[in-house]
């Protein structure tokens, strides 16, 4: 009996020590991505004006990843993280004309995570598409509130939204929220995390902040000890612009007493970084760590960002690793200290699990490659490329720095290592064959489904001209069309509006400036358009009509056949001459 006993004890013991090792292995894990910040806006990183206590005691406890990269604009870095692929393999390389879209069918992070069974949610900035099947809550993520497109204020957003009592996006249901933008997306974090707390499921929490992007808003309780500064080495201090990163820092500071309150910080992996370099240029005039360039610069400056991992439980201390590392690595790795299913073989990253966990001193020697669209769709050769080597830089195809010895990238030497020039041109020119393949693939839009039977469609997700914000809306004067795949036969009508549909204006008519909160000041009466004709082209189907005076919109009603096709649509004037595509088009399945 004793002996029994004893084996009992022992088989207890072996579970104990199993479900903990598995509790240490199986982390929650939060990944905090902000909008704009640069590596040089972190007092711990040296900034002599602006202050990061709170960030500055992560950086402390976590292991920093110092020549760590993403891509110098948004949506680029954000397509990169959620499916571990170069951008211009996963198609999403610019901000808007339809580039903001992942390829149909690519699996995202959350989906990993989910399918691991974890509980995933989102809350703040998503940008990579804003209509079915490319919003978040489509791939992957089970709880979501966001804004859409690349902002608060931006062209698809609530028509004179603000950062304070925004409306935003619940699980695809727009409602109106009290507070400041990243304090209520902070607030609705914690609250979701201690949901899945209660519930004892493990958690995958991305909060990507809109902030500190423009437009600079901000409480003056943030912005005023800047502001009180003036100048500083005569440069005007964006007080603004840091009061925006003061209350992330003040946030970040309520999620720390969040997680040791509620026993998570141990067995909790925290992920921070900024998804492209700052974009003030009067922040990297004052303090820019000793690199060239800001928000879409060729530059280090541009690209080379912060990342800070930490998991007291189960990563090797607080150090520096400079390997040259990669936004395209974080989904590699989190699945090999997640335990999820093993990423497509697509993937362009590397697993810094071992590196992280102290078992590796040093990555394998790597080559890696940056390439994006700046209100640029077609993806030529060379143009926005960049090519990373250790610390050699291949800016375009004749500009060579090494920051090692040249971190504000002054000196050309590429006369002086043509051999190192001519290997890191080679690499590219392979990697760019395979990639442009890819990014060539078509993203569609799909209307009619089930999931989605009624939806918006936005001029930013269009192929077409630059139409993404608000200048854009008043100017109304771009074209563009949609690739869509339509996922059943049947009648479908389409409503073709120039203002969106809750600012309940008529096609024509124009609106006073200030109802439209926008960094860009507008005057007095704008954006009057004489439309007269509208006009829409699917699937063969073709029609124009006259909508009458005063009519928000101009329907059309139309049979299709199941199938890939595009729309295009036109607003134009009494002698027909083009003035715009629709802005925004209204699909529903009848």
């Amino acid at each position: 009996m004793k002996n029994i006993k004893n084996c009992y004890l022992m088989v207890l013991a072996l579970c104990f020590a199993l479900s903990s090792t598995l509790a240490a292995d199986r982390p929650n894990v939060i990944l905090i991505l902000t909008d704009d910040q640069g590596y040089g806006d972190y007092s711990c990183h040296g900034n002599p004006l602006l202050k990061t206590p709170e960030l500055d005691k992560l950086h402390a406890e976590s292991i920093r990843l110092t020549d760590f990269h993403v891509a110098p604009m948004c949506t680029p870095t954000r397509g990169q993280l959620m499916t571990g692929m170069d951008a211009m393999r996963n198609g999403a390389t610019a901000v808007c004309q339809g580039r903001s879209m992942m390829g149909n069918g690519i699996p995202l992070m959350p989906e990993y995570f989910a399918k691991a069974g974890y509980s995933t949610g989102h809350f703040g900035k998503w940008h990579l598409g804003d209509s079915y099947p490319h919003r978040p809550q489509d791939r992957g993520f089970q709880e979501t509130l966001h804004h859409p497109a690349w902002g608060i204020t931006s062209l698809a957003d609530h028509f004179g939204n603000s950062y304070w009592d925004p409306w935003l996006q619940h699980n695809g249901v727009e409602k109106r929220y009290e507070g400041y933008c990243t304090d209520i997306f902070f607030d609705e974090a914690i609250d979701w995390m201690k949901e899945q707390k209660k519930a004892d499921k493990p958690f995958f929490l991305y909060l990507p902040t809109n902030t500190p992007h423009v437009p600079n808003w901000v409480d003056e309780e943030y912005s005023k000890p800047y502001a009180e500064v003036g100048t500083f080495n005569g440069v005007e201090v964006p007080a603004d612009f840091y009061g925006m990163i003061a209350n992330i820092d003040e946030n970040m500071g309520r999620l720390e007493t969040f997680l040791k309150k509620e026993g998570l910080k141990d067995n909790t992996l925290l992920i921070y970084l900024n998804d492209n370099g700052t974009q003030s240029k009067a922040a990297s005039e004052i303090y820019n760590a000793g690199m060239q360039g800001f928000k879409r610069g060729m530059f280090d400056g541009g690209h080379r960002v912060a990342s800070f991992w930490r998991w007291p439980e189960g990563l090797d201390g607080a150090r520096d690793i400079g390997d040259l590392t990669q936004v395209q690595d974080i989904l590699p790795t989190l699945a090999e200290l997640c335990d999820l299913p093993k990423p497509s073989a697509e993937t362009n990253g590397a697993s810094l699990a071992k590196l992280l966990q102290g078992k590796q001193s040093k990555l394998d020697d790597r080559k890696i490659v940056i390439q994006y669209s700046n209100r640029n769709t077609s993806a030529v050769r060379w143009d926005h490329a960049i090519v990373l080597w250790d610390k050699w830089r291949l800016v375009g195809q004749d500009t060579l720095h090494n920051i090692a010895t040249d971190p504000h990238q002054d000196k050309n030497i590429v006369k002086q290592y043509p051999e190192i020039a001519q290997e890191m041109r080679d690499h590219y020119e392979q990697w760019y064959a395979e990639a442009k393949l890819r990014f060539d693939t078509p993203r569609y839009i799909t209307v009619g489904s089930d999931t989605e039977p009624s939806l918006t469609l936005f001029s930013n997700d269009w192929q077409g001209g630059y139409c993404d914000n608000p200048p854009n809306l008043v100017a109304a004067n771009t074209t563009g069309y949609w690739d869509i795949e339509v996922a059943e036969a049947g009648t479908y009508e389409f409503e073709l509006r120039r203002w969106p549909e809750s600012a309940n204006l008529a096609l024509s008519s124009g609106v006073e400036g200030e109802k439209i909160k926008a960094h860009n000041p507008f005057i007095g009466y704008v954006g009057e358009r004489p439309i007269h004709y509208a006009s829409i082209h699917v699937a063969g189907f073709q029609e124009t009509t006259v909508p009458r005076k005063g009519a928000t919109h101009a329907t059309f009603t139309a049979n299709l056949d199941a199938g890939k096709t595009k729309l295009s649509t036109l607003f134009s004037d009494i002698d027909g001459n083009e003035l715009c595509s629709a802005i925004y088009v209204k699909v529903t399945r009848k």
